[in-house]
């Protein structure tokens, strides 16, 4: 029907066939001229538009992997936080009340396993960018079992640096890690619900562990209570199997198309270039050579302050139940504050903990430092729930799996060193007062440098906004100028016909 309309039209018009000719000329001009600027746009855009259509699924699948990170979370740190408890076993079992630097040498078991769970962050995080997540998690798992069933045939201390401190730690990282970056595949927008849910599973099992360890200790004693022990790594190891991946991978460009990516993926320092992260990555570390000291000696203290006879497992459970409870809370809370602002709340938790490690010391009656533990808990669950939300806020989730893993590396270095500090003050003063008073400085100047991290990220986003606008201006500019050109060819062809 089309063509049998247009055909008397190209009859009855035939005298004007030479205009249509210069028509369509002009058209195919403009399209030369013009057309060409909206297409490159579309171009440059395909790469973000793919990244843009990934969907979280918010649940699903991902509520099964939260309670295994939940397990994961509560395994790892719930023996780590329990350490206290295996301290006192350990004074007892392999050293005497006449060596002066017993509680040195004996706080470097507990803290050098804590300290390498967060030196190894750096490496795991390769791993888990290389292998995935499950992998990475469950051959940790398994590493760890191996540290900690080897570690309850040890006969004295020396070789449980290596199979607690440096074995089992080990296989944790690895298994730890993974257990926050495969939240990001799963949630967005519940991401910091998640993340508190996730980081309670430590506040329930520290809530438990100190009486199960302290009946186990005492009807089996220490090498059995350390092989009961190993079934929560077993269980762990299990649930690595879960953490199935869902964001699309990273593309290779390496030329041989192995499946080994390029070094720089490998190695990613694009995170170093943001300046807010490079704060957050020295504040973070500043503020913990203190706080760990609690966790290993506050059960000393208070059979030194109160007695044998107090009930020293109520601290750590006092520290558990309210740490669970301000993970639950500031989580959820970290999902309405936005962006990097969620910075402010690390920073009244280190406020609140410096201070509260200052006031253990001056506690004389035991219902007060009932309260210093629940006020050191509640915020120590909300610096911990917060860590991986603010990482994606400073870098992105391309790169978030390496920045909490450097971040975490850094972190090894005070949380190494804080409570042998702390045990040799105690064994040359004879009194933990001084320990605990030094131990509240590093968080309070941690949490002061943080403070910068929102005023430099403002002062980013606004150059960033100032540089589109400007290239918006001369991206204007030349499309006037390349349309007026567009015009005046017109123009000539016009004056010549």
């Amino acid at each position: 029907m089309t063509e049998g309309n247009n055909m008397p039209e190209g009859d009855t018009t035939a005298k004007d066939e030479v205009p249509a000719e210069e028509k369509r000329l002009e058209e195919e001009e403009k399209k030369e001229n013009g057309d060409s600027k909206v297409t490159v746009p579309e171009q440059t855009s395909a790469p973000d538009t793919e990244e843009d259509e990934f969907v979280h699924p918010e649940g699903g699948w991902g509520w099964l992997v939260m309670l295994a990170a939940m397990w994961c979370n509560g395994s790892v740190f719930g023996i780590q936080n329990a350490f206290g408890i295996l301290f006192l076993s350990l004074l007892r079992e392999f050293g005497s009340e006449d060596d002066e630097d017993l509680r040195f040498r004996t706080a470097w078991v507990g803290s050098l396993s804590m300290g390498m769970i967060f030196f190894c962050s750096p490496i795991v995080s390769v791993f888990t960018d290389v292998l995935g997540c499950r992998v990475t998690a469950v051959g940790g798992a398994a590493v760890g079992l191996v540290g900690l069933l080897a570690s309850s045939f040890v006969t004295s201390l020396g070789p449980l640096y290596f199979t607690y401190g440096i074995v089992f730690a080990c296989g944790c990282s690895f298994a730890y890690q993974p257990s926050l970056v495969i939240l990001g595949h799963y949630f967005k927008k519940r991401l910091g619900l998640v993340n508190g849910i996730v980081t309670a599973g430590s506040s329930l099992f520290t809530i438990t562990l100190p009486f199960v360890l302290s009946g186990l200790l005492e009807k089996v004693g220490l090498q059995n209570t350390m092989r009961v022990l190993c079934i929560l790594m077993f269980v762990l190891m299990l649930a690595g199997f879960t953490y199935r991946p869902l964001l699309p991978v990273k593309a290779s460009n390496s030329p041989t198309g192995s499946r080994c990516p390029p070094m720089s993926q490998i190695f990613n320092l694009n995170i170093w270039k943001s300046l807010g992260y490079r704060i957050w990555a020295f504040g973070i570390p500043a503020a913990l050579y203190g706080y760990f000291v609690p966790y290993v000696h506050l059960m000393k203290h208070v059979e030194e302050r109160f007695g044998q006879d107090a009930s020293k497992e109520v601290l750590l459970m006092c520290i558990g139940i309210t740490s669970g409870v301000g993970r639950l809370i500031f989580g959820r809370v970290a999902d309405y504050v936005n962006g990097v602002n969620k910075v402010y709340l690390q920073v009244t938790s280190f406020f609140v903990i410096g201070l509260m490690s200052m006031m253990i010391p001056l506690c004389n009656i035991f219902g007060g430092l009932i309260a210093v533990c629940l006020l050191m808990g509640l915020f120590d669950g909300c610096f911990i729930c917060i860590m991986a939300p603010i990482a994606f806020e400073l870098v992105g989730a391309k790169d978030v799996s390496q920045a909490i893993g450097f971040l975490l590396g850094l972190m090894s270095v005070p949380m190494t060193v804080g409570p042998p500090i702390a045990g040799f003050l105690r064994d040359r003063l004879g009194s933990y007062d001084v320990a605990f008073y030094l131990a509240g400085i590093p968080p309070i100047f941690g949490g002061a440098v943080l403070c910068l991290i929102p005023w430099v990220e403002a002062r980013r986003k606004r150059r960033e906004k100032e540089a589109l606008s400007k290239d918006q201006v001369a991206s204007q500019k030349m499309i006037e100028h390349e349309k007026a050109q567009g015009e005046a060819q017109c123009k000539t062809g016009e004056s010549v016909l």
